[in-house]
């Protein structure tokens, strides 16, 4: 617990220094900016308020707000589990970061090996809006959205899918299925209210889910994107590196040269894991694609 707390606060003191008033919390994802100017934040929208009777954005544990379109009995009793807690339920239940199950209509794999990026929006994610000349694919968590709407914006206007990618960044399996439902909710009102859509395409943090998660999202109209190439960038801002930064230009280096095709999962949260994604862009081009190009689908359920 001593070496937790010593940790964060490090991560604190570090980011405060880089950003002043912006302070990014660490975590095993390559860094997630919670915290924005309250008044740069999206407007909360009168038709929130109407639906939820709510005035202001929720905090990292959004309120669960009952939806009549969801059907609680189309969604398997399986047990929840702690992240790392692979033995709760039998292998049918579909689990993806325990056992590497893909579903029917996962997004796994793509024509062309090509970037996606987690956990923005964030201040980071502005230096590597500059290097890109391609169409990328952006997961966004819900508060970073509302927090950082003009980044966001920028995100939308150079041309970038965005897709949800949850409210606060919580691992999904270890959640009730109510918790589950507020973490999608919220996540697809930031982004209705930010950016004027309905998001198509999901990733689950730390690529947590199972099929009583799908049995949530896809009543949604939600559909999950997963990866088969992780470069675990996010280790680099930790105290023990998983890998190196070299070790992951050699891992892009030997993908690109014996497949060439794939999803590579990275992250936009951090200033350190924007830097290597602008070093792996160099190392493949421009000749990428976003998740809908991947399998010829939709970019949005609904643009307004």
């Amino acid at each position: 617990m001593v070496k937790l707390l010593n940790l964060l606060l490090s991560a604190v003191t570090f980011e405060t220094a880089v950003y002043g008033s912006e302070v990014e919390f660490r975590k095993k994802t390559g860094g997630v900016a919670f915290i924005g100017d309250e008044l740069n934040q999206t407007p909360f929208p009168q038709w929130l308020t109407d639906f939820t009777g709510m005035t202001q954005w929720p905090g990292l544990v959004p309120p669960y707000i009952p939806l009549d379109f969801i059907d609680m009995d189309k969604i398997p009793p399986y047990n929840r589990y702690q992240q790392g807690v692979c033995d709760a339920n039998p292998r049918e239940a579909c689990s993806f970061d325990c056992d590497q199950c893909i579903a029917h209509d996962d997004v796994s794999t793509c024509r062309k090996l090509s970037q996606t990026f987690d956990d923005g929006p964030s201040p980071a994610t502005l230096k590597l809006l500059q290097y890109l000349n391609h169409k990328a694919t952006f997961f966004t968590l819900g508060i970073n959205s509302v927090n950082h709407p003009d980044i966001y914006h920028e995100i939308q206007d150079a041309g970038h899918l965005i897709g949800s990618h949850t409210w606060s960044h919580a691992y999904l399996p270890s959640l009730s299925n109510e918790d589950i439902i507020a973490q999608v909710e919220w996540s697809i009102w930031a982004m209705n209210a930010t950016g004027n859509h309905i998001p198509k395409w999901f990733r689950p943090p730390y690529g947590g889910i199972d099929n009583r998660i799908r049995a949530i999202t896809r009543q949604f109209g939600l559909q999950a994107v997963l990866w088969d190439h992780d470069t675990f960038d996010w280790s680099l801002v930790t105290n023990d590196p998983f890998k190196t930064e070299q070790e992951i230009y050699n891992d892009v280096a030997l993908w690109k040269l014996i497949e060439n095709r794939g999803l590579i999962l990275e992250h936009d949260g951090a200033r350190k894991t924007v830097d290597v994604a602008i070093n792996v862009l160099d190392l493949l081009g421009d000749d990428q694609l976003a998740v809908s190009q991947c399998v010829n689908g939709i970019d949005y359920i609904r643009e307004f």
